[in-house]
C-alpha cells in the first residue's frame, strides 16, 4: 500500500517538476533546504514592511509553510509530500507578489527580497526534483530490499550445532557495523544488519536472512531509520508485528531491542550530525514503550539499550558515539553484555547433560 501511494503521488507531481530555465545547478542538501525554508519565511515577513498589502496576503501562506516545517522536523526530512506542500505555498506567494499592487516608489530592498525569494524557490524546486528522482530509483530497484547482500553467505553457512544455539542479529547500520565475533567469542551469532534499512525491508528479507538459517533466536534492532524517514508509527508497528508472527510460526525466540538514543553533541564537527531533528527523542521513547509492551504481551525478551547508552541529558552519551547515531567501540562494549543477558534469558537455561553409563539400582 505504501509503494502504491508513493507511486500515485509521483505520477501526480512529476509533470509539475520541470526544471525552470535559469534554475541554479547546485542541489541543496537536507540541512541546507531547511535553512532555505527558514530564510523564505523571514523574507515573506519582511516583504510586509515594503508592501503591507502583500504582507497581509502572505500571512496564511506563511503559516502553512511554518506548520509544514514543524511537521518535517518531527516526521523527518525524507517526506516529499511535505516538501511539495511547502513549495506550492511558496510558489503561490511569489505569484501573488507579481499581481498585488505595490507602493510607488517601491523600496529597492523590497525588490531584492522578492528576487531572493524567486532564487530560493528555484533551489527548493531543484532539491524536490532530486528527492523525487531518488524515490523513483528506489521504487524501480530490482533488489529494493537487498536480498542479494547475504545470499552467498547464507548459502555457505553450515547447519547450526545443537550444542551451540544460533542467534541472528537483524537490523540496520548499527547492527551492520557491529563486529559480533569481537564481542561474542565462541558464539554462533550471525550478523544480518544492512546499512540504511527500514522495517519493511527487514520484513521482506526475514525468510531468507533469518528463517532459512534456522536460528534458535533472533535479536531485532530496528526502527531508527523509519523514524528518520517519517514512516508512521502504525506502519513500523505493523512491520514488526509481521516479523514477530513469522518468527513465532517457525519457533524462533524473539528478542526486541529498544531503539537507541541519538544526540546533537557532535553537530559542531558536522552539521549533518544534528540527529534529534529527524529522530526526535519523544518519538523514539514512544516506540520503545510499544516494543516493551509487545514483549510483555507476547512473552518475548525486551532488550533495553536506551538507559545504558543515554547521558544525563537523555541523549546518546557523547563518549559512546562519534556521530550522535552509531555506537563507537565503547558503545558496543556497553551493548554487548546487555545483548548476551537478553539472549540467555530468551533461550532459557541450558539443558543439563544426561548421565552416561548404567544407572545404579536403588533399594
Amino acid at each position: 500500500m505504501l509503494r502504491i501511494a508513493m507511486s500515485t503521488f509521483l505520477a501526480a507531481v512529476l509533470p509539475l517538476c520541470a526544471q525552470p530555465q535559469g534554475a541554479p545547478t547546485a542541489v541543496p542538501n537536507d540541512q541546507q533546504v531547511m535553512s532555505l525554508y527558514e530564510r523564505c519565511l523571514q523574507l515573506i515577513e519582511a516583504s510586509g514592511v515594503a508592501s503591507p498589502e502583500l504582507g497581509r496576503a502572505g500571512v496564511p501562506l506563511a503559516e502553512n509553510m511554518r506548520q509544514t516545517m514543524e511537521s518535517l522536523k518531527f516526521l523527518g526530512i525524507r517526506n516529499p509530500q511535505l516538501h511539495y506542500k511547502f513549495m506550492t505555498n511558496l510558489r503561490a506567494f511569489v505569484l501573488i507578489s507579481d499581481t498585488v499592487p505595490k507602493p510607488e516608489p517601491f523600496p529597492e530592498v523590497g525588490r531584492q527580497q522578492l528576487a531572493e525569494l524567486r532564487d530560493d524557490l528555484g533551489r527548493i524546486e531543484l532539491y524536490f526534483q532530486h528527492q523525487i528522482a531518488d524515490l523513483q530509483a528506489e521504487l524501480r530497484s530490482p533488489d529494493r530490499d537487498e536480498l542479494a547482500r547475504y545470499r552467498d553467505a547464507n548459502t555457505g553457512l553450515p547447519a547450526p550445532d545443537p550444542k551451540k544455539p544460533r542467534v541472528v542479529f537483524l537490523g540496520d547500520s548499527i547492527t551492520d557495523m557491529w563486529r559480533l565475533n569481537e564481542y561474542f567469542t565462541g558464539k554462533d551469532y550471525v550478523n544480518r544488519g544492512i546499512n540504511g534499512q527500514i522495517t519493511s525491508q527487514m520484513l521482506a528479507r526475514f525468510q531468507a536472512d533469518v528463517v532459512q538459517l534456522k536460528p534458535a533466536a533472533v535479536l531485532i534492532l530496528a526502527g531508527t531509520n523509519d523514524i528518520g524517514r517519517g514512516v508512521s508509527p502504525a506502519v513500523i508497528q505493523n512491520n514488526l508485528t509481521m516479523i514477530c508472527d513469522l518468527a513465532d510460526a517457525h519457533k524462533i525466540r524473539v528478542i526486541l531491542a529498544s531503539i537507541l538514543p541519538v544526540s546533537d553533541h557532535h553537530k559542531s564537527t558536522n552539521p549533518m550530525w544534528e540527529r534529534t531533528k529527524l529522530r526526535p527523542p519523544a518519538a523514539i521513547l514512544e516506540m520503545n514503550k510499544w516494543l516493551k509492551a509487545t514483549c510483555e504481551k507476547r512473552g518475548y525478551t525486551y532488550l533495553d539499550y536506551y538507559p545504558a547508552l543515554a547521558g544525563a541529558d537523555g541523549q546518546l552519551a557523547p563518549n559512546l558515539a562519534d556521530d550522535g547515531l552509531h555506537p563507537n567501540p565503547g558503545g558496543y562494549r556497553v551493548m554487548a553484555p546487555l545483548a548476551q543477558a537478553a539472549i540467555e534469558k530468551a533461550l532459557g537455561p541450558a539443558t543439563p547433560a544426561q548421565p552416561t553409563g548404567r544407572k545404579r539400582r536403588l533399594f
